[in-house]
């Protein structure tokens, strides 16, 4: 479906022909695995050209180049990650119209509305639901492998606020190396894994957690988020999540900006700036819900009068027939994977997963882990701030404040 598309040939090196000496930052980040997810806030990162990139994937820990020369290789990993093409192209805006999302049925979305991505094997994004609207992902080059989990399955994945993004609520599991002593419950979720191969498209419903990981030496892909009607009550919670992180952060003096705010954000918006986002958001609902009564009314019928639905009718009715897919035949389903192995008895680095508690494989760590255990379930152990904040930003507090609001305007 996607055979014909000019943006087909946007691999790596055709992108630095286009963008030459241009700079994009990269994200940097270790190899080594943990048990904790890499976040943003926890990565370096440098400002350099996609030849430059390119140089560094091919280089030996004795020629790496600038700006990568602080990071070997084999031990770190480099992200172009959330580049608006838009931004990218501002001087060559015809470009744009290689995207062609208009055959998934969005007329007139193009490269404009989309981010660009480009990564080193390794290169990842830690586990989150996007707040707004549904993803498309297209890859041009490379593999990528997604884990995806449905949205019933938020509470085993311990969703958290920290680091804060408007419209990313990350996940504390590291779904690809489990600590099974802190989220027990995740063995409970339910993962859909599929490797996205050149020129295949993925769709990625609402609300859907997902952690994405280039597997070859280096990967291309486009993506754009589409509008959804229930974007406008998102907004409302995001606003208020920002307001009540921001509040809760700012006032605390022991805290360190850089470890709670991620990069994307920029800078601590005042509580003044986060009331009048707020406002405008509960405003923006406002407006869109009038508009949909006064569509409703023009555009109603008179009620057309049912026939009673009769046992003989009923029989005719085929059940088994589901309604056909979004984007028609190309798109394929993604069936949930089987059990992991590793759910009970099977190791992760030094750690297992048996029966009812966490076992690790040597005396020392089992010391530490337990005693960590203990002291997480103790009744006496101490409430911090960070435990207060994460309680009430938790999504389903959130809804819960943006419905009273709502229901305060209306």
């Amino acid at each position: 479906m996607v055979g014909d598309w000019p943006a087909m040939r946007w691999t790596s090196v055709y992108l630095s022909s286009l963008l030459g000496e241009n700079l994009l930052r990269f994200r940097i980040g270790r190899r080594k695995a943990q048990l904790a997810p890499q976040f943003e806030t926890e990565c370096e990162y440098v400002n350099g050209t996609l030849q430059q990139f390119h140089d560094w994937i091919r280089s030996t820990s004795q020629n790496l180049p600038e700006p990568f020369d602080n990071f070997n290789i084999s031990d770190y990993w480099g992200y172009a990650d959330y580049k608006y093409l838009s931004a990218i192209f501002h001087n060559r805006p015809e470009i744009l119209q290689d995207i062609l999302w208009a055959d998934f049925g969005f007329p007139g979305r193009d490269g404009k509305e989309s981010t660009l991505w480009v990564g080193s094997s390794g290169a990842n994004t830690p586990c989150h639901i996007d707040s707004y609207g549904c993803n498309l992902v297209l890859q041009v080059e490379g593999r990528k492998t997604w884990h995806l989990f449905p949205p019933e399955d938020t509470t085993y994945l311990y969703p958290t606020r920290i680091p804060y993004e408007e419209s990313s609520i990350f996940s504390k599991v590291n779904v690809v190396h489990p600590d099974w002593c802190r989220f027990p419950l995740f063995s409970k979720a339910r993962p859909y894994v599929v490797t996205l191969h050149p020129g295949q498209v993925l769709y990625v419903p609402r609300r859907w957690w997902h952690y994405v990981e280039s597997i070859d030496d280096i990967t291309v892909s486009i993506n754009t988020w589409t509008e959804l009607d229930s974007d406008h009550e998102a907004r409302v919670e995001e606003a208020i999540t920002r307001m009540v992180v921001c509040a809760f952060k700012s006032t605390d003096l022991s805290s360190n900006i850089q470890d709670w705010l991620n990069p994307t954000e920029g800078e601590v918006t005042s509580h003044e700036t986060n009331l009048l986002y707020l406002n405008q958001a509960l405003a923006m609902y406002a407006d869109h819900e009038a508009k949909k009564v006064e569509d409703v009314q023009r555009t109603q019928d008179p009620p057309l009068k049912r026939n009673k639905l009769t046992t003989d009718t009923a029989s005719n009715v085929d059940l088994s027939v589901s309604s056909p897919p979004p984007f028609g035949r190309h798109l394929l389903s993604v069936m949930p994977s089987p059990p992991r192995s590793d759910l009970r008895g099977a190791g992760t680095d030094n750690i297992a997963f048996a029966g009812d508690q966490c076992q690790a494989l040597n005396s020392e760590t089992t010391q530490v882990v337990s005693s960590q255990w203990h002291e997480t379930a103790s009744p006496n152990q101490s409430v911090t701030s960070d435990d207060v904040l994460e309680c009430l930003v938790n999504p389903q507090v959130i809804h819960l404040v943006s419905r009273l609001l709502l229901k305060k305007i209306s």
